[in-house]
């Protein structure tokens, strides 16, 4: 049996340092599109289907195999998050890596759609009207207490992250 070699503090701490670099999560993504402080664009990587299912509001739409011609419709500095379904599906490491490979900075949003959805952020699907004309519907779900602090007197809970 091979014996794995504890890493150094500082190599764990260099760690931690570069997955907070490319990674952020769902509650820090809803809270810089609330409060206007969003220095990047929400990009929802999934094909039509899922977007229309069901995305983070505030999110643009572009699927990975669009990426390489849509991304660079954007200025050079733009910065990007991108996500896909969720922790199982690695659809946002993906995308991460195509918009890098542009030339633009990207942080990936760990838990993607599934956790968005089930900490209870903002979201929206897109239905046909009665004419076939897509309509945006909110799809705003309860916080799962599984995912999300439950919320005491009306006030969402932090959970300090």
């Amino acid at each position: 049996m091979t014996t794995v070699p504890t890493p150094s503090i500082a190599d764990a701490a260099a760690h931690f340092r570069a997955k907070l670099a490319f990674e952020t999560d769902p509650s820090d993504v809803a809270a810089a599109l609330a409060d206007g402080s969003a220095d990047f664009v929400l990009v929802d990587t999934r094909d039509d289907r899922a977007w229309r299912q069901g995305h983070a509001r505030g999110a643009v739409h572009i699927p990975k195999p669009d990426m390489p011609a849509r991304i660079p419709e954007y200025p050079a500095g733009t910065r990007f998050v991108v996500y896909c379904w969720g922790p199982g599906c690695n659809g946002a490491t993906r995308a991460g890596l195509i918009i890098s490979e542009l030339g633009y900075e990207v942080k990936e949003m760990i838990g993607g759609f599934e956790y968005w959805a089930r900490e209870g952020m903002p979201a929206d699907a897109v239905a046909a009207d009665a004419h076939g004309h897509d309509v945006t519907e909110d799809m705003t779900r309860e916080p799962d207490p599984l995912t999300a602090p439950v919320a005491v007197a009306g006030v969402r809970i932090a959970c300090d992250c």
